[in-house]
């Protein structure tokens, strides 16, 4: 039996198959490099400037908003600081102040009692020396930004620097102060404490229609 000669064919192996295949691969590869090259030189160069114009310009936007963005949040934070800074210079002596509130109350009253047609020279100047040191003592409030709140009899109630204790019939129209009992006092736009004071009704033969709350005054902050 005579052996069959082998052909072409029948002699290529494995190695030969990936060579073709990775070949044929990068000739493709080629063709497309060279088909998206040839592409882009049958551009137009003005639609090209105009891509790139819009690309540079959104760019530039997006960089403005994200400055202009930046700018608001440093104006922010300078505003609260520059804010709270101020609240902690003016409100620093706060607790302090209201220490002090009672010491001026006790001077007060002690100008109150004293009757001084019954007193001898001595007693007149040491009446003197307490109204001075009242006077020193409002003085370092003020220096301080602590004001006294001294509302009269007949003045507007306000809830916000007056604390209203009692409602009883006066000369005095319905809603304003009949009777103060104590000052308040007040640090920057804050109150320190409230004036103490009693509330009008109005004349006396109008009292019952003010109880009855036609005439009668919110007494509440």
């Amino acid at each position: 039996m005579t052996d069959t000669p082998k052909t072409p064919e029948a002699e290529i192996d494995e190695d030969d198959i990936e060579a073709i295949v990775a070949a044929a691969e990068k000739a493709e590869a080629e063709a497309l490099d060279g088909a998206e090259a040839q592409d882009n030189n049958d551009a137009n160069p003005e639609d090209i400037a105009k891509n790139v114009i819009i690309g540079l310009t959104e760019e530039l936007e997006a960089a403005r908003e994200d400055k202009m963005r930046a700018l608001a949040d440093a104006q922010n934070t300078r505003r609260r600081a520059e804010r709270e800074a101020k609240e902690a210079r003016e409100y620093a002596v706060n607790r302090f102040a209201e220490d002090l509130l009672t010491v001026a109350d006790s001077l007060s009253r002690a100008l109150d009692a004293a009757n001084r047609d019954e007193m001898g020279d001595a007693g007149q100047k040491l009446v003197d020396g307490v109204a001075l040191t009242e006077r020193s003592l409002i003085s370092a409030f003020e220096r301080h930004g602590v004001k006294k709140v001294d509302p009269q009899p007949g003045d507007a109630f306000d809830p916000h620097l007056h604390q209203a204790t009692a409602q009883f019939p006066s000369e005095h129209e319905s809603g304003s102060i009949a009777v103060v009992m104590a000052p308040g006092y007040v640090i920057g736009n804050r109150t320190l404490r409230a004036a103490m004071v009693a509330v009008s009704t109005g004349p006396a033969d109008g009292a019952d229609a003010a109880n009855d709350g036609d005439g009668g005054v919110d007494v509440k902050a």
